[in-house]
């Protein structure tokens, strides 16, 4: 028996239709893009009433926007939350959250293996605020739930990392932060709604960075984070004031990218298992990281709480560094570019993606190995894409 309308839209339906029902389009199949800076109204009490938010409506473009707001909720309605609030990009989009409810002399516990970009922020930025920031081995989760039960008001995890690919446990680290009161924000960037939803495993805050699978095209810069409206709404004031306000034609490159999410990430999963398993068979491959291999260290937890296991894996090549600069040249079927999650496939080293930022030795001291190539599989056909890159590993 058929239940699906019992139980909702599926996630490949939500991210075709999710946010435009009852939305103006002027007719229009697809959701219009609205430039205007600023919206009319005909008197002063309809004006006040949307201002202070007793009605709906749009005020400002640096607010809100009605293209934008359907991409918010389309997002929303795939993480689950209550509400959400769009960005510039994913890094404005962590910013603008750890910001908003940070103070001096607040607590922040996370990994090691966070984001280049992020790790900046902990390591440079909130200290000098006054935020006391501890950073954990990604794989000690006993180490984690220690530091969390000396006290914090925020748990940071990012599940998969980038760029090595390493899985926490987030129902289990979300129960031991909520002992001590914190809020648990988690980093959904590699995994997508389609294959993750960390709400639902307690989870307080699910961000994006929609330029990446979101988008799937390479060709919009954006920022989404989800999750309980009274939290979300100190997260839209700061965004309201700093401005790092997503753009409505973003919005709709976003949205349109969005309404092919399930097939992509369909196709990204089966593909990137294959590639994973091609690579470990391999000679010239030291290790390979991906969360579906029964190998990896985390597979049991990724079994436990993704769906899939995502398009985006690594992996290390006997003779370091420079062996990275003469194989990747050698590939054809790809983007050498500092990016991720589109429908070309992209591979780089960190020292130029997730962790240029950073020195040799930092990269280093965060396990990540200069030999280590982090590769973003795309809708290509996959018996193209290991061909190419068993052609490349050929010359070295």
């Amino acid at each position: 028996m058929n239940t699906r309308h019992k139980e909702g839209p599926s996630p490949k339906t939500l991210a075709v239709w999710g946010g435009e029902e009852g939305v103006d389009k002027l007719g229009a199949t697809q959701i219009p893009v609205v430039n205007s800076v600023s919206f009319d109204y005909p008197d002063l009490d309809t004006w006040l009433d949307v201002a202070t938010g007793k009605t709906a409506g749009h005020i400002y473009g640096r607010n809100t926007n009605p293209t934008v707001e359907v991409f918010e909720d389309k997002v929303n309605l795939l993480e689950g939350g209550e509400s959400s609030v769009s960005f510039s990009t994913g890094m404005a989009a962590i910013t603008g959250t750890l910001f908003s409810l940070l103070e001096p002399g607040k607590r922040v516990v996370s990994i090691k293996d966070s984001y280049g970009g992020t790790n900046v922020l902990f390591t440079d930025y909130l200290p000098k605020y006054g935020v006391q920031v501890d950073l954990c081995d990604t794989d000690d989760h006993k180490g984690i739930e220690g530091q969390v039960a000396q006290g914090c008001d925020i748990l940071y995890l990012e599940t998969p990392t980038n760029p090595t690919v390493k899985i926490v446990d987030i129902k289990r680290l979300s129960a031991a932060a909520h002992q001590v009161g914190a809020l648990v924000v988690v980093d959904n960037t590699f995994a997508t709604p389609i294959n993750q939803k960390p709400l639902p495993l307690g989870a307080d805050i699910v961000l994006h960075s929609a330029t990446k699978f979101l988008g799937g095209h390479a060709d919009a810069l954006g920022g989404v984070v989800s999750g309980s409206k009274h939290l979300l709404n100190e997260i839209f004031r700061f965004k309201e004031i700093t401005g790092a306000s997503l753009h409505p034609e973003s919005a709709y490159l976003l949205i349109r990218g969005m309404k092919t999410l399930g097939l992509r990430i369909a196709q990204q999963n089966a593909s990137a298992m294959q590639i994973a398993q091609y690579l470990e068979s391999h000679d010239k491959i030291d290790e390979v990281f991906y969360p579906g291999l029964t190998s990896h260290r985390n597979h049991d937890i990724a079994v436990s709480q993704m769906q899939g296991f995502g398009g985006m894996l690594s992996f290390k090549l006997k003779g370091g560094y420079g062996a990275v600069k003469k194989f990747l040249p050698k590939l054809r079927y790809v983007n050498l570019a500092a990016n991720l999650g589109s429908v070309e496939t992209v591979a780089g080293p960190p020292a130029t993606t997730s962790h240029v930022e950073c020195s040799p030795e930092e990269r280093e001291a965060m396990g990540i190995p200069e030999g280590l190539i982090r590769y973003s599989v795309g809708i290509e056909d996959v018996g193209d894409l290991i061909c190419d890159l068993g052609n490349a590993l050929e010359e070295l």
